[in-house]
């Protein structure tokens, strides 16, 4: 289970070397090198992390973060950028950035920040092992298996399943889990919500069109139905 993270950015350069590094460190990169393409990215896949340029070719950064966060996304945001104006910055954080760090920057600085925004909502390991058909789900160990075969999840996408594993049997609405699995607590941004559930059961499911193990409650939430606990 490693982070995922989008690095939107046009300059090649910063963009090779900055995705070697993030993957040497155990994280899992994307990268977009203008704002149409990162934009596009941002709303088809889940991310626990954007780091985002402002000046982009296509769509500025700004916008982007701006157009995200009114469409209900919630991902965490690193802006990245030369603009070193403190107007700049208010106005990045203003529009919904979580952090701000100016070109040219200390890699451990920059890696810090990544952290702290990570861990805003702790990865709290559960207490069991859990089976539902082909699925094996450890908590303890933070892994997930179908058929005995390793299954990728995001670090965003465990903490939610793990979320909905231990309240199985009872729906949970979209705010509570953006407050307890994102640590958000406004309810404009559930569409992140949404996204990751459509991704789940994309890699859960049989048949993602009619889900039999995250089932929808029609104006609520979400319900798990159900787990088998292993010893």
């Amino acid at each position: 289970m490693n982070e995922s993270i989008l690095l939107i950015e046009d300059e090649a350069d910063l963009r090779s070397v900055l995705s070697v590094r993030l993957r040497a460190e155990g994280y899992v990169v994307d990268s977009a090198c203008d704002g149409a393409e990162g934009f596009d990215k941002v709303t088809t896949q889940p991310f626990d992390l954007i780091i985002l340029d402002i000046m982009l070719p296509n769509r500025s950064g700004l916008d982007i973060c701006r157009d995200l966060r009114q469409a209900g996304f919630a991902t965490p945001i690193l802006f990245l950028s030369a603009r070193h104006q403190t107007n700049d910055k208010v106005l990045a954080l203003k529009l919904g950035g979580d952090d701000y760090v100016t070109k040219p920057f200390k890699a451990a600085e920059l890696l810090a920040r990544i952290e702290v925004l990570l861990r805003r909502v702790p990865i709290r390991m559960g207490h069991g092992v859990h089976q539902f058909g082909s699925i094996r789900v450890d908590l303890r160990r933070a892994e997930a298996t179908r058929d005995e075969k390793p299954l990728y999840l995001s670090a965003r996408e465990f903490q939610l399943l793990r979320y909905l594993i231990e309240h199985a049997g009872n729906t949970v609405s979209r705010v509570e889990l953006l407050r307890s699995v994102w640590g958000y607590d406004s309810a404009t941004l559930t569409r992140t919500v949404d996204m990751h559930v459509a991704c789940l059961r994309e890699k859960l499911e049989e048949n993602p069109r009619h889900p039999a193990l995250i089932i929808t409650v029609p104006g609520v939430g979400y319900r798990f139905a159900g787990s088998k606990d292993l010893p």
